[in-house]
């Protein structure tokens, strides 16, 4: 790390970071405070001036009252946009060096490598010394499908999501795959219904499940709406007038629904 007062250090636990707490207030806690409670930082980005590193939390700590942990996606609503951002990169960085200590192949320990000695890394990538194997950061490509039908969303809900939460459709994109024949597969599946019409909206790093999400609108194409059980628990067409709970305004699912409702509120001439 630098010596700039401006660094960030994010001490990450699992997928929890380390945060000061006070009257209402959620903040990171300072560099200074980080280190007491950090082990070896990695380098995770710059931001605006600042540099930001992360480091694993150390095994058995005692923190002091105004300090804990908090679950990164709690802080959705606490942080700027920006800084949610970063803290998801710490997180996804501090697990990647964790992962890959050791070679996947011979088990021989790995080495990062740099450019020049000491300085920021031009890539992420463990390497083996005895059998040359590389480890770069996976990340797995996903789609995301808002389907239209004659001024309504088709919103779903899935298992894991908060009691009355729906979202656009979505899924991982399989093996030999095209973007567009995952997100008419993902969308016949999870939901039961075809869709036409594909059309790209825009893509977002996703660093909570180390993916990148690939935005798309789309438009119902015939099919019974009938969600899988096991993904999706409920789905159902909503007018603009009668939407559920959405996702954070920080998702591209909540990107793509007010992209929609702009839409299609726009006078046409």
């Amino acid at each position: 790390m630098s010596e700039a007062s401006a660094d960030i250090l994010v001490v990450v636990r699992g997928t929890e970071v380390l945060v000061e707490h006070g009257d209402e207030t959620v903040r990171l806690c300072s560099r200074e405070t980080a280190l007491r409670f950090a082990g070896a930082p990695v380098f995770v980005g710059r931001s605006a001036d600042q540099l930001w590193y992360a480091a694993p939390a150390q095994a058995d700590l005692e923190l002091p009252a105004e300090l804990g942990f908090r679950a990164a996606r709690s802080l959705f609503a606490e942080f700027p946009e920006a800084t949610v951002h970063m803290v998801g990169r710490s997180i996804a960085c501090v697990e990647f060096e964790q992962n890959h200590h050791f070679c996947g192949r011979c088990a021989t320990p790995t080495t990062r490598t740099f450019a020049t000695p000491g300085a920021e890394p031009n890539e992420r990538v463990r390497v083996c010394p005895n059998c040359g194997l590389t480890s770069h950061p996976r990340i797995p490509p996903a789609v995301i499908v808002l389907v239209e039908h004659d001024g309504q969303l088709l919103l779903a809900r899935g298992a894991n999501f908060p009691p009355g939460r729906f979202s656009a459709v979505a899924g991982f994109v399989e093996i030999g795959e095209s973007l567009e024949q995952a997100a008419h597969r993902e969308v016949q599946e999870e939901v039961g219904v075809r869709i036409t019409d594909l059309r790209y909206f825009s893509s977002q790093p996703w660093p909570f499940g180390h993916s990148l999400m690939i935005g798309f609108h789309a438009r119902y194409d015939g099919g019974e709406l009938r969600p899988d059980g096991v993904e999706i628990v409920e789905a159902d067409w909503f007018r603009r007038d009668a939407l559920p709970q959405l996702p954070p305004p920080i998702s591209i699912a909540r990107r793509l629904i007010e992209d929609f409702l702009l839409r299609d509120a726009t006078p046409k001439n």
